[in-house]
């Protein structure tokens, strides 16, 4: 259902909003009706707390408030078993930073939707680079591409959910 209805639900909402053809508020809408119905689904299946992959943290960075994508990215890396800590969106620096130490996090997602805030992940990715050398980081999000992600120090790009899950599968494989 997520992948075969939702994902190209969203993706189509997100090419009429680029042509013009809808308006924030309906981006909006359409991100909260599928925020409910990704709840639904998620309370319907059988939770797994015997969780053996790795953790992973997930964040919007700071100044972008947008986590449509972050929270599927989620849903789905918990749908394979991972253990996500979910920061939310607007997220500082310093409070991934702070989590990747204290829970030893070796793969970090960022999400940015709006250019303006492709600074801030550049940010976030040399800090972490710095003061979490072992932790890799992925991004993702609507402004993105892999060359941009890879010229802001990014060590992987996904354009979806699927390929967040395979990145993980990679990054947990290399430990």
């Amino acid at each position: 259902i997520i992948n075969n209805e939702f994902i190209p639900a969203l993706d189509r909402v997100g090419e009429l909003y680029e042509q013009g053809k809808i308006f924030l508020p309906q981006l909006m809408g359409a991100a909260e009706t599928a925020k409910r119905g990704f709840d639904i689904i998620k309370a319907g299946l059988p939770s797994d707390t015997s969780s053996s992959h790795m953790k992973i943290v997930l964040a919007t960075v700071k100044g972008d408030i947008h986590d449509i994508g972050k929270n599927i990215v989620k849903m789905l890396l918990e749908n394979y078993g991972y253990e996500v800590i979910d920061l939310g969106k607007d997220v500082e620096p310093d409070v991934i930073i702070k989590t990747v130490k204290e829970q030893n996090i070796r793969l970090v997602g960022l999400s940015a939707l709006m250019t303006t805030t492709v600074h801030n992940m550049e940010e976030t990715i040399a800090l972490l680079h710095e003061s979490c050398p072992d932790c890799k980081i992925m991004v993702g999000g609507a402004v993105l591409t892999a060359e941009l992600a890879k010229s802001i120090g990014a060590d992987y790009y996904s354009k979806d959910a699927a390929g967040s899950a395979k990145i993980a599968a990679e990054v947990e494989a290399a430990l």
